[in-house]
C-alpha cells in the first residue's frame, strides 16, 4: 500500500487540531484562560495549515477521485459533501468564534465556542474516514480536477 505524504500530513493536522480543541476545552472549564487561548490559536493554526496543504495540493497537483466500488461510489459522494458542508461551517464559526474571544466579546464567544468544537470534531472524525476511504481501504482513483473528483464529472 503506497500512503502518499501530503494527505497523510493534512490529515493529521485536522486531528491534532481536534484534539487541541478538546484540550482547550478542559482548559476553559478549569478557568486557565491564557493556557485555553494559548491551545485554541495552535489549534487554529493546525487548521490552518491543514487548510494551505489542502488548497496548494489541488491547485498544483489536483484532487484523488474515489477508486472504490462503483456501487460504493454514491454513498460516498454524499459522505464527501457532508464533510465538506461540516468543514466550511466548521471554518466560519471558528474564525468568528476565535474572533469574538481575541475581541473580548466573551458573550458571544461563549455561546458559538461549544457548538464551533463540536462542528470540528465531526469534521475531524468524517475527515479521516474521507483519507480512510481514498488512501487506505480502496486502491486510490485517479489524481484530477476537484469537480471531477468529487462529483465525478
Amino acid at each position: 500500500m503506497n500512503v502518499p505524504l501530503l494527505p497523510t500530513i493534512s490529515t493529521f493536522l485536522i486531528v491534532l487540531s481536534a484534539v487541541l480543541v478538546a484540550v482547550g476545552w478542559t482548559l476553559i472549564r478549569k478557568k486557565k484562560i491564557e493556557a485555553h487561548k494559548n491551545v485554541m490559536l495552535a489549534a487554529a493554526i493546525s487548521a490552518l495549515l491543514f487548510l494551505i496543504i489542502y488548497l496548494s495540493r489541488t491547485v498544483f497537483i489536483g484532487n484523488t477521485a474515489f477508486g472504490g466500488p462503483e456501487n460504493l461510489k454514491i454513498y460516498y459522494t454524499i459522505f464527501l459533501i457532508f464533510h465538506i458542508c461540516l468543514a466550511t461551517t466548521g471554518a466560519i464559526l471558528g474564525v468568528v468564534t476565535i474572533s469574538a474571544g481575541l475581541k473580548n466579546n466573551l458573550k458571544r464567544h461563549r455561546k458559538l465556542g461549544p457548538l464551533t468544537s463540536v462542528i470540528w470534531f465531526f469534521t475531524a472524525i468524517t475527515g479521516v474516514f474521507v483519507y480512510l476511504f481514498l488512501y487506505i481501504f480502496y486502491e486510490s482513483g485517479e489524481v484530477t480536477s476537484m469537480f471531477k473528483a468529487i462529483l465525478g464529472f
